[in-house]
């Protein structure tokens, strides 16, 4: 499978759920994939969360790789409140770091290096309280070099991102998390 390389993250320096500080470099040399959610979420987090784990579980549990997740609402979203969001989802805290702080860095991160859209939802459009936000509902791939990954399909068309609520495609993630962890590019 080809895996153009689409861009390359920048530098960040964020907050993990067990408190520790996360930034690029900690994760040079491992191939993750990352989303953004947030806890207080009454649409596709919970969902796509779930799919993560699949992920995680499918997937041998050594160093190479991790899984990354981005909180749209970091006000909210504190290192407890996101330890405990992940453990209901049987996240293991060593291979999949549920990240907050600084919402101008996150923001930056997520729209500016992942081509996430993050938008807060004005509270006239809100169906229920905890509508907060608009927000990408798809993984991002990236390499041991910090470069994020695509795909391209049988047909040849690139693929920038892989759907979360897509079978197919989170197998296609599965396999390209292999293939890269394979090839390890540090």
């Amino acid at each position: 499978m080809e895996l153009p390389v689409l861009g390359q993250l920048s530098d960040f320096h964020l907050t993990n759920q067990n408190n520790e500080p996360v930034c690029l470099a900690d994760l040079r040399g491992k191939v993750w994939v990352a989303d953004i959610i947030f806890t207080r979420c009454p649409g596709p987090c919970a969902k796509m969360t779930r799919h993560l784990a699949e992920l995680q579980s499918s997937l041998p549990a050594t160093d190479a790789f991790r899984t990354v997740t981005l909180t749209s609402d970091p006000e909210y979203d504190t290192p407890p409140i996101l330890k405990r969001y992940g453990e209901h989802f049987g996240a293991d805290n060593r291979r999949w770091w549920f990240l907050t702080g600084d919402k101008k860095a996150i923001r930056e991160l997520a729209v500016n290096d992942f081509k996430f859209v993050v938008v807060d939802k004005p509270a006239k459009d809100r169906e229920v309280p905890d509508d907060l936000f608009i927000h990408s509902t798809f993984f991002m791939l990236v390499d041991g070099k910090g470069q994020v990954r695509g795909w391209i399909d049988g047909e040849k068309h690139v693929h920038a991102y892989f759907d979360s609520d897509d079978a197919a495609t989170r197998a296609e993630l599965v396999a390209a998390v292999r293939q890269l962890s394979k090839s390890n590019p540090t």
